[in-house]
This record gives structure tokens, C-alpha cells and sequence, in this order.
């Protein structure tokens, strides 16, 4: 049988030492065994259900599940100070722990956190932001039976009125939207009025909303939605306009993560729209913000939108990081292509090079051949011989298909 220390147990559940050593101590903890002075744990042991009255549930600190992107979390480089003020609220511990593992790519830890939760039958924003991990994790291992149980959880959650049930709801729109399925967002939600959030709920409400701006013009870009009186790239060149004012409310209220998120989307939106410098003064800012506390997991999901830029961009401010990313996003492509795929009845290519995708989408942005050849510095012969690589690789019959691949 193998065993780990309390210490390592602590950090797989989002406890305290102090809290193992008690419930070792009480017999509480099945299979644990004592050498000398110190406690050791099955590997596979699990914490005492709250339910049965062994840890108290507390508030959480704040009314979201996204306590990470809340104002706890307020200066870049201190995420582990931050989450140790939370140490004598077990469930808010965990939570935050949780989320900042995710944000650094740390998805075995995830996945452990999010048991406990799950598990131990935690109040309504605990539930909520473990079933977000969940799927998180489900998309990351390509498991869709993972992303179908996180979705359960939280259909599950303790609702006591309305607003509770609207959040759910939101938060399984949320979830949906990590594969780039915005159907399904509440119609208060679409139209950015987020009343019915607590307050301490719209930091990541702000991010959320303009991933949802985003999807619906990446859809119109590509002709895969349609719109009266907007075609092309026309919504993705003004999605800009309404991100700016929220990143600086971002610094003003001084929350890390969302200004962070707020930063890539922009600069995803201005590199779409063929405004590179702009997008590359936000990537910057980003990529600045994100290094202190290794929060490689964030800059993970951005890569596939830039062709290389933010892997060059990471690597000025730390080679070292650059490396861990890309490694992380070997990973973490092959996981959101398959599960995304599958939902969505596409076949998503991850054999692609960033040249053959970025060709590919501005293929299904509308561009010519001509134009594409000028935005990126080659021949037109060049273009013509990637788009021919591109259709044998990923075995459609033509670029009109291309929308479907990417």
C-alpha cells in the first residue's frame, strides 16, 4: 500500500497539516498508521465527508465560484499569500488552491481538489467551482465521460432562489464555452447585464462575457453564424473597444486574473484584425503579469491563437517559461482538440504547423490568397503550397472546409 505524508495530504485535499494530524489522531482517517512521531496516509485515502460534521463549512469570502479572480487575489507573485489568509477556511483554501494549480497547469492537483468538493458535499459556490475544475480537467485529458459528471455536479448544486439558479445555469454556459459552444449563455448574460450576479461574481463575469463577444465573432468571421448587417471581421475589430475600459476596471479594482484573460483576449482580437503592435502591447502586459506566480496554464490556452507571437514574446521575458508552456500545451491541444471535437461533431487537426493554421484561418476569415500572402510576409506560391499541405493533412476536400478544423 502506498502511503504519503500528512503534509502531502494536505496539499491533495486543500487542508491544513494541523487539520490531517487531528483527524489521523481521531481515527477519522481510514488506513493511516503511525511511525514514531509522524502520521503517513494511504495514497488513496479520501478526507472525512463535512457532512458527517468533521470539518465546519465556513462562507466562502467572497459570492463566486472564481474566488481567483476575485480581489483576493490582487498584486502578480503573491498567489500563495494570498491563498495562505484563507488557511482557517478549509473550503475557501482549497477552492483558491485549486483554481491558481489550474492557472499554472497543475492538473493533477486540480483533479484531486475537485474530488474533495465533490465528495464532501460542500455549500453552493464550492460545488459550483468544483464542477468547474472538473471540466477543466476534462478537457485537458480529452475525457468526455469527466466533462458529462462535471456538468452533472453542478446541475446538482444547493440552490435556494432564483439568482442561485440563473448562476447555474450561467456556470454550465460557462463550462460550454471552453469547447466554443455559446448557445446556450442566459439572455440577461448576452447582453451584458449581470444584475443578477453578487458583485464579487462580475470580474469573471467581464472575461467571460467577452470570450462569449468573441465566439459569436470568430462565428461570423468564419460563416459559421450570421448576423444582420455585420460579415467578415467587422464585430472582431470593435470586440477591442469594449475590452480596453474593462481592463482598466480590471487595474483599477485590482484583480490579477481577469486583467490578464482581458489582456490575451484583446490582443487576440487586434492580432485577428491584423493589428499586430497592439496585440503585442497587451501580451506583454499579460505574459508580465502571469510569470511572477507561474501561471502558465493561462498563457497555455492562448498559443494556438497566435502563430507563434506569444511563444516568441514569453521567451524575451523568460526562455525558461517558454519552454514549460509549449510543454504544457502538447498536452493540453491534443486534450481540447479531441473532447471539443467530439462535442461538437468537428474534427479539429493538432497536426497542423502554426504557419498551416494561421493560413487556414485566414482562409475561413474571408482573406485572398494575395492578402494572405501580404500579412505574412511570403510569396503567394508559398500560400497556395500550404493550403495544398494543409487539405493532405488533415484529409478534407478543399480550404472550404477548413472552418471545420480549426
Amino acid at each position: 500500500m502506498e502511503l504519503i505524508t500528512v503534509k502531502a495530504a494536505a496539499e491533495k485535499w486543500g487542508v491544513t497539516p494541523r487539520r490531517v494530524q487531528i483527524l489521523c489522531s481521531q481515527g477519522k482517517i481510514k488506513g493511516a498508521v503511525r511511525f514514531g512521531r509522524a502520521w503517513m496516509i494511504p495514497v488513496r485515502a479520501v478526507l472525512p465527508s463535512s457532512s458527517k460534521g468533521e470539518i465546519p463549512h465556513m462562507p466562502m469570502p467572497r459570492k463566486s465560484p472564481f474566488l481567483d479572480m476575485t480581489n483576493l487575489y490582487s498584486r502578480a507573485g503573491e498567489a500563495d499569500a494570498c491563498a495562505e489568509m484563507l488557511v482557517n477556511n478549509p473550503e475557501a483554501y482549497a477552492l483558491f488552491n485549486a483554481q491558481i494549480a489550474y492557472r499554472r497547469g497543475e492538473i493533477d492537483k486540480v483533479y484531486d481538489h475537485a474530488r474533495y468538493f465533490l465528495s464532501a458535499h460542500s455549500g453552493f459556490y464550492a460545488i459550483l467551482g468544483g464542477g468547474m475544475l472538473l471540466a477543466l480537467c476534462a478537457i485537458w485529458r480529452g475525457d468526455i465521460r469527466l466533462w458529462n459528471e462535471a456538468k452533472k455536479h453542478v446541475c446538482e448544486a444547493p440552490c435556494s432562489n432564483n439568482t442561485e439558479r440563473e448562476i447555474v445555469s450561467l456556470t454550465l454556459a460557462i463550462i460550454d464555452s471552453s469547447i466554443y459552444d455559446n448557445k446556450d449563455f442566459p439572455t440577461w448574460f448576452q447582453i451584458g447585464n449581470f444584475e443578477v450576479l453578487p458583485a464579487d461574481a462580475h470580474p469573471a463575469a467581464k472575461v467571460f462575457y467577452i470570450k462569449y463577444l468573441y465566439m459569436a465573432a470568430y462565428a461570423i468571421a468564419s460563416k459559421e453564424a450570421k448576423l444582420e448587417g455585420i460579415q467578415g471581421l467587422a464585430l472582431m475589430k470593435i470586440i477591442p473597444n469594449t475590452i480596453e475600459p474593462l481592463i482598466t476596471q480590471a487595474v483599477v479594482d485590482k484583480t490579477v486574473i481577469p486583467e490578464i484573460y482581458l489582456r490575451m483576449s484583446c490582443a487576440v482580437a487586434y492580432y485577428n484584425s491584423g493589428q499586430k503592435d497592439r496585440a503585442i502591447a497587451h501580451i506583454d502586459k499579460a505574459v508580465a503579469l502571469a510569470l511572477p506566480d507561474g501561471l502558465y496554464g493561462i498563457l497555455t490556452e492562448y498559443i494556438r491563437h497566435f502563430n507563434g507571437l506569444l511563444e516568441e514574446r514569453i521567451a524575451l521575458q523568460d526562455e525558461n517559461a517558454v519552454t514549460l508552456v509549449v510543454e504544457l500545451y502538447r498536452t493540453y491541444s491534443i486534450g481540447w482538440a479531441k473532447l471539443s471535437g467530439a462535442m461538437r461533431n468537428k474534427y479539429i487537426a493538432t497536426n497542423l504547423t502554426p504557419r498551416e493554421h494561421e493560413v487556414a484561418k485566414l482562409t475561413v476569415f474571408g482573406y485572398t490568397i494575395k492578402e494572405i500572402a501580404n500579412m505574412l510576409h511570403v510569396s503567394e506560391s508559398t500560400v497556395k503550397q500550404t493550403i495544398v499541405r494543409t487539405i493532405h493533412k488533415t484529409g478534407v476536400l478543399d480550404k472550404s472546409e477548413f472552418a471545420y478544423i480549426i
